[in-house]
């Protein structure tokens, strides 16, 4: 699975956000691909995906919750997260 690693607004980030998740939890990928490719977004797009600690407002309504519990777990070594 390709994904653009540099996402240009937050809606763009989510959505592929989204299609990650969603592919793992149709098997169509494995969770190190998933893993992978989650941290890959979440290092070249931090400032789209945290502010003030949080997740985005946009990032949190196009995701969802439980799509933001898996990106919690997959960086919660990376960074403290809080999701409200």
């Amino acid at each position: 699975m390709e994904i653009k690693v540099f996402q240009k607004t937050q809606r763009d980030l989510a959505a592929t956000i989204n299609l990650v998740i969603d592919n793992y939890w149709k098997d169509q990928i494995d969770e190190i691909k998933m893993i992978e490719l989650i941290q890959k977004l979440y290092v070249t797009n931090t400032n789209k995906i945290i502010k003030e600690g949080k997740y985005t407002t946009i990032l949190r309504q196009q995701c969802g919750k439980r799509r933001l519990d898996v990106v919690s777990q997959v960086l919660k070594d990376t960074e403290h997260i809080t999701i409200v």
